[in-house]
């Protein structure tokens, strides 16, 4: 949600392998996508929020999610998990872990921190597992995130910039060969 957030300009590097690897993007930030804390008292009384159903949707209509995970304190932030939460919901659409299942899912992250980010991308990891996605073994996390960009918000070291790019490359590559398979 922050403004000049180190994982959206992650994100933005990342994708840019995607493409090169012939996938349709939808870019999203979930700070347009305002939900209430997950409460299911709140669930039974007003139903699913229409963000959420929003989300539902745009989770259905993609085979592969590439996410951008700030950490908070060594974990996945809680606007992350609600909507995870959230998304996991039956509606009388569809069973609640559908928009999940068969998921192909790559990670980024990106820290002021030595570790970039990486103790939360474990637990991300493990929440997308059990929702059934197929969480790639690639994922980048990126330290020292404040030095790493220039004042366009570019990535400035080539190594990174690829293995970033890498990631979402490889979640391209995977949903496409997946795809084939019916």
């Amino acid at each position: 949600l922050r403004r000049d957030s180190f994982n959206q300009r992650l994100l933005q590097v990342a994708l840019e392998g995607a493409r090169a690897a012939g996938a349709e993007v939808t870019l999203i930030s979930l700070a347009e996508y305002e939900l209430p804390l997950m409460n299911q008292n709140l669930e039974a009384r007003d139903g699913l929020p229409a963000n959420a159903r929003k989300l539902k949707d745009l989770f259905l209509a993609h085979q592969g999610l590439l996410l951008a995970c700030p950490e908070y304190n060594g974990s996945i932030t809680p606007l992350l998990k609600n909507t995870l939460d959230w998304v996991s919901r039956p509606d009388g659409k569809e069973p609640g872990l559908k928009p999940y299942n068969g998921k192909v899912v790559g990670l980024v992250s990106a820290s002021a921190g030595k570790l970039g980010g990486l103790r939360g991308l474990r637990h991300v990891r493990e929440v997308l597992n059990v929702l059934g996605c197929l969480v790639l073994p690639e994922q980048f996390a990126l330290a020292g995130a404040d030095q790493a960009f220039d004042g366009q918000g570019l990535l400035m070291d080539d190594r990174s910039r690829q293995q970033a790019q890498a990631v979402a490359t490889r979640l391209a590559m995977t949903v496409k060969a997946l795809g084939s398979i019916k």
